[in-house]
């Protein structure tokens, strides 16, 4: 029986088009298991809360809100880090339809400084024994000075009063100890986990996230929008949500010692360059380097004058090539020493970190003299190159012995040297295959002796 081709492609659309649908369906639904147990979004945020962090953990809220997962729960490990980035993450947490869990651990995990806002906006807060909260008032360089003296007070009272405020309106609405929250930004108070559940800044100790997820289950929150929502956690499967590539390599280049390392890799990689030119390889490596070091100071609260100590550091090293004193090599060391030492600008309105965020003494040491040595020695070896005779050029003709190709008088000749044939002349007629040696050079003409045997 022979069908239309055009009702065979009306029939064809009608069947494809709900299995297309029915497969999308399940593509964006949560994934339960075989028992039909509730499903679980997880993220983790370790390390610094930077931009790519932040827009990872508004990005997994609204995953876990399209996928329909029963809750998402957040592993949480930081020392603080930029305001806007947690005020970011802090909207999303708030503003979630999903009850969004807030799990500090493992055991020596610690959610200092911004972290602390960002527990204090969970619907649900736990910590694992062994495990810290606090401390979220801003201190500045490695004296750990009160940003008053510093910034002045206007400024100090400002950010502080700002921060606090902000602290106090979370605590708020979520139901937990605001005075403590206060004083946390103000006096750069702290807590242990059991310290922390008697004061109800968090509502549990959970020793891992299963324990908090069994504890969790059953409770009702109060989710955007009003509506409360009973949780079901109990024996749930963990779904990953993966942060994304850019957010992955924004979130890897926050750290003040990746930053000084990749400074230094630079430096090595251009005197290496500058010392042996043409090799390509270590100039694009020592380039890319500092392509991404300015690119990670970029989202760091780092300090201009310490990014001109490192960028005059690694020129004095290369300087030291072309010099070879000692001094500007020495001078350059230094720079990038102090450089990595006064990298992090700890008083910055605009981000909360403890005093553990910066480039430490026993990074800092071993990096340092790593690259003095290498530099050093670079600069040994093209001392020792410069000082050789030239192999190359007109005056690297001088001296080199060939074999006339025709003879050779004061007017003219030929001569056959450096798998070469030039133009020769010479005091004295020399016969055809003599053999020569080059006095001087001028222009195309070599000025030669005969050698006698």
């Amino acid at each position: 029986m022979n069908v239309d081709s055009r009702h065979m492609g009306k029939w064809a659309a009608l069947v494809l088009l709900p299995m297309f649908a029915l497969g999308l369906l399940a593509a964006t639904a949560p994934v339960r298991s075989s028992a039909g147990a509730p499903s679980v979004a997880k993220c983790e945020l370790e390390g610094v809360v930077d931009t790519g962090s932040g827009a990872y953990l508004a990005d997994c809220v609204r995953r876990a809100e399209q996928g329909g997962y029963s809750a998402l729960l957040v592993r949480l490990d930081t020392p603080g880090g930029s305001m806007e980035a947690t005020r970011t993450i802090v909207r999303a947490f708030l503003g979630s339809t999903v009850p969004v869990l807030v799990w500090v651990g493992p055991s020596g995990a610690r959610a200092g400084s911004a972290g602390v806002f960002i527990t204090l906006a969970s619907n649900l807060a736990a910590m694992a024994p062994g495990t810290d909260l606090g401390a979220a008032h801003p201190v500045i360089g490695v004296t750990g000075e009160n940003p008053e003296t510093v910034g002045g007070s206007q400024l100090a009272r400002k950010v502080e009063n700002d921060a606090v405020a902000f602290a106090e309106s979370i605590a708020h609405q979520r139901g937990r100890n605001a005075e403590w929250a206060a004083s946390a930004v103000r006096d750069s108070v702290a807590a242990s986990a059991d310290a922390a559940l008697a004061l109800r800044v968090v509502d549990h100790l959970a020793p891992s996230e299963a324990e908090f997820l069994a504890w969790a289950d059953g409770r009702s929150v109060e989710v955007a929008g009003g509506d409360s929502v009973r949780l079901s956690t109990r024996d749930a499967q963990l779904v990953e949500l993966a942060p994304g590539l850019s957010q992955r390599v924004v979130h890897a280049l926050a750290h003040p010692a990746l930053v000084y390392l990749l400074f230094l890799m630079a430096a090595l990689g251009l005197v290496v360059e500058l010392s042996h030119p043409g090799g390509i390889a270590p100039g694009v490596l020592g380039a890319a380097a500092l392509v991404l070091a300015l690119i990670a100071s970029s989202v760091l609260p780092v300090r201009t004058g310490a990014l001109v100590l490192l960028l005059l550091g690694a020129m004095f090293i290369a300087a030291e090539l072309f010099v070879t004193s000692g001094l500007l090599g020495l001078a350059g060391v230094v720079l990038l020493g102090l450089g990595g030492l006064f990298l992090v600008d700890e008083f910055n309105p605009n981000w909360f970190v403890d005093r553990s965020f910066r480039v430490s003494w026993a990074w800092l040491i071993p990096t340092t003299v790593v690259v003095a040595g290498a530099a050093a020695y670079v600069a040994w070896r093209s001392a020792q190159t410069r000082r050789l005779p030239q192999r190359g050029g007109d005056a690297g003709l001088v001296g080199e012995e060939g074999t006339t190709l025709a003879p050779v008088t004061p007017e003219s000749g030929e001569v056959f040297v450096h798998g070469e044939r030039w133009r020769a002349t010479s005091p004295s007629n020399i016969r055809r295959g003599a053999h020569v040696v080059v006095r001087r050079v001028e222009g195309l003409t070599l000025f030669v002796d005969e050698v006698k045997t």
